[in-house]
């Protein structure tokens, strides 16, 4: 039993040792950096546990040979072999060594292809390359060096000031480049790298360094509100988007007829000199019943995104439909400083609307009245203002046309137009006598008249209270 044991714990501490050493590929050599010159043969042998792969700089593509065998004494393990033949300067970089299922885990090493008169990877004959600066982060440029013993500096295209390195902001690596740990404004447009050999400058690719900016200020489309078409008519939706200086912009539609080959977008920038103007046009040459819907503008910059909406609305034919709001008679006071008569319209196309007072056109009788949308507005309502007012509805264009009559009435409060004259003491009357009196009043509806007489208190009861009043009844 004790024996069965023994070797089943040392069958398992077999395992564990190889799972452990090969729990990574192995590249053969221990150094973690490799020196070689131009035209020579790069060599590198890994070994693993598994199916292995490589990831080499984009340039050795042409040169490079991979074989791959299964190896060891039982062929448990699997080699690959990397070749590349001749070396040139451009073939300096990090080759790594990985398994294909399990790519984290993965050794790697540094080759340098020295050549004097190309110090830079990426060197001057090569085309500018756009590098994207973000705010709050450090910015690379990646003048990378064929040999580690090169010093370079930093110019700003086409001479600006040299800038060297100072180890705090400005950090120089030649496997990376400069790293500038807070870059500010200045580090935007072209730069390039420059180092000396013997007397000879020589120059980096020109790297142009564009700030990216992400902030959308606002985002609007050129109707707020339902929009209306008639079936077959175009329709041109405008998508504006205002954005900080050197902000980048996505815009994308999402409508229900967007797989419609016949539909198109048009896009435009237009630069200010604080702002930038992007702007998207969807149009639609023929609309049909199926495009009506809701149609959403999406503006994306980097993390930031906005967005706006608006309904389309398609009809068939164009139409007029006219009627009261609450029955043909209305009623209003006189003395209100305002009363609009708002009857029930809808229609499409918008119509031309007039309205007439009593068969005259309102607007000409009286610098009181006046037309707001479709209503029309009376100010300071007075007693005159009464009468028959009619709607007229037309759209010429399509041969459509509406009226609608309404009857105003204006209540006025009734008044005793005796009140508005001074009080005059009658005098002492004989008794026995006819005597008349007059009461005047005025109001719509008319007024009911009501008298009521008061007896005169007995002599000397009330004879020191002011004069006109009188007891209750």
């Amino acid at each position: 039993m004790n024996l069965k044991l023994f070797c089943l714990l040392c069958g398992l501490y077999s395992v564990l040792a190889r799972e452990g050493r090969y729990s990574s590929p192995v590249l053969h050599g221990k150094s973690r950096q490799l020196l070689l010159s131009t035209d020579q043969t790069l060599l590198l042998n890994c070994r693993g546990r598994w199916k292995l792969t490589w990831l080499f700089p984009d340039l050795v593509s042409d040169q490079v040979r991979v074989e791959n065998s299964r190896c060891g004494r039982t062929k448990q393990h699997y080699c690959s072999h990397l070749t590349v033949r001749p070396t040139k300067a451009d073939n300096t970089g990090l080759y790594r060594c990985r398994y294909e299922h399990r790519p984290e885990k993965e050794t790697s090493v540094y080759v340098y292809i020295t050549d004097r008169q190309q110090p830079f990877v990426e060197h001057s004959r090569m085309s500018p390359f756009v590098l994207y600066k973000k705010d709050k982060e450090p910015l690379i440029i990646p003048c990378r060096t064929t040999s580690p013993n090169t010093t370079a500096a930093l110019s700003k295209y086409p001479k600006g000031t040299r800038i060297n390195p100072d180890e705090r902001n400005i950090l120089w690596n030649s496997t990376i480049g400069f790293t500038i740990r807070s870059p500010t404004f200045f580090y935007t447009g072209p730069f390039f790298c420059e180092s000396s050999n013997a007397g000879v400058a020589h120059q980096s690719r020109i790297y142009i360094i564009h700030r990216t900016v992400s902030n959308i200020l606002e985002v609007y489309l050129n109707s707020s509100g339902t929009v209306q078409a008639l079936k077959g008519e175009r329709l041109v939706l405008n998508c504006t988007a205002t954005g900080e200086f050197n902000t980048r912009v996505n815009i994308t539609w999402h409508y229900p007829g967007q797989n419609n080959t016949f539909h198109s977008i048009t896009k435009r920038i237009q630069t200010h000199r604080t702002h930038m103007l992007f702007y998207s046009l969807l149009t639609i040459p023929k609309l049909q019943r199926s495009d009506r819907g809701q149609y959403t503008c999406r503006v994306s910059s980097g993390d930031n995104a906005k967005q706006q909406k608006v309904a389309v609305t398609i009809y068939d034919h164009p139409f007029i439909r006219l009627k009261p709001r609450h029955g043909c008679l209305i009623e209003t006071e006189a003395g209100q400083k305002s009363y609009k008569i708002s009857p029930k319209l809808r229609a499409f196309p918008a119509p031309e609307v007039m309205w007439l007072k009593d068969g005259r056109v309102a607007a000409e009788q009286c610098s009181r009245y006046h037309i707001e949308g479709y209503s029309l507005v009376i100010r300071d309502v007075a007693e005159e203002d009464a009468g028959k007012y009619t709607i007229l509805v037309r759209n010429q264009e399509h041969g459509l046309c509406h009226n609608l009559t309404l009857t105003l009435e204006v209540k006025v409060r009734p008044q005793i137009g005796e009140k508005a004259v001074s009080l005059q003491d009658p005098g002492p009357v004989q008794q026995g006598s006819r005597q008349a009196l007059h009461c005047t009043s005025h109001g719509i509806p008319p007024p009911h008249m009501h008298w009521s007489w008061h007896p005169c208190p007995p002599k000397g009861l009330y004879c020191d209270l002011p004069r006109g009043w009188y007891p209750p009844h």
